[in-house]
Order: structure tokens, then sequence, then C-alpha cells
């Protein structure tokens, strides 16, 4: 699922795991490096997502925010379905690799309220810096025409 930050992608995306118990949800604020690590998330995907194509644990490593660092390894064990949640889940670079590619909009004063009220008013100038980067990494990927499904929340 990808589309800009506050559309309610990580909800949708713990729903449809809910149906299917044991689907593990991989949340790509969990992949960035940060506020500026967008771009560079492209690698990340590609050690999470190809070897569980050939169905063998994928591996990425968590992004601790308060530390300002990279923190643990996560393994993600092959199985019937992985749910991938977050801007940038739609990487042209692993786009064969993607079963079904959903799209999640809002418009985008509802967005940042949303993240502002979740996040708190400080991180208010990063909300926008990041919304510059996801609009720039969109249209450079023409991720929402790419999309199976597209979904207006």
């Amino acid at each position: 699922m990808d589309g800009p930050s506050g559309s309610g992608k990580t909800t949708l995306a713990e729903g449809i795991a809910a149906l299917r118990p044991g689907t593990p949800v991989v949340h790509m604020d969990d992949l960035y490096q940060g506020w500026d690590g967008l771009a560079g998330v492209a690698d990340q995907l590609d050690g999470l997502l190809r070897p569980l194509a050939g169905g063998v644990a994928g591996r990425y490593r968590r992004w601790d925010w308060v530390a300002g660092d990279w923190a643990e390894t996560h393994l993600v064990e092959p199985g019937p379905l992985l749910v991938l949640e977050g801007v940038g889940s739609g990487s042209p670079g692993t786009a064969d690799l993607i079963t079904v590619l959903v799209w999640v909009e809002a418009a985008y004063d509802d967005r940042m309220a949303r993240g502002i009220a979740r996040d708190g008013a400080a991180y208010e100038p990063h909300w926008h810096r990041w919304a510059e980067q996801e609009a720039a990494l969109f249209a450079e990927h023409d991720t929402r025409a790419r999309s199976d499904l597209v979904l207006r929340t």
C-alpha cells in the first residue's frame, strides 16, 4: 500500500492483515533513514522482497527514530501473504514482486492534520518537508497510475 503520509495506509494494512491471522505487516516507516531517508529506501526493499520471492527469509534493518540510528535487523519468513505499507512501497525497482498495488490518498490538509495530531506540533516542519519529498518520488515513480486499486479516505 503506497500513497502520501497520513492517508490511512497503516490502518488499512492492519485491517487486511487481520483477515488472515499471522500475516506479517512491514511498515515502511521502519525502513527510512530518518526524515530525509525516502530516496534511499529501495535497497532496503530489495533486501526484503527479493529473498522472499525466492522462498527464503527477507530482512530489513529498522530505523530508530528516537536514537537517530539503525537498530536491529528483522527477518520476515516467506508465507502466503505479506502486507507492505508506506510511502515508496510501490517502488518500480520491486514492481515485479508486487501482487497488488493499492494507492491510498486523502486531501493534503486532512493528511497534515492527522500526522501532526499523531506526532505533535513540533514535527510539523518535518511533515511538510517529507510531503515535498514524497510528491517528488510519486511523480518520478508514477505510483498512482501504476496502482491496481485507488482508495480515497
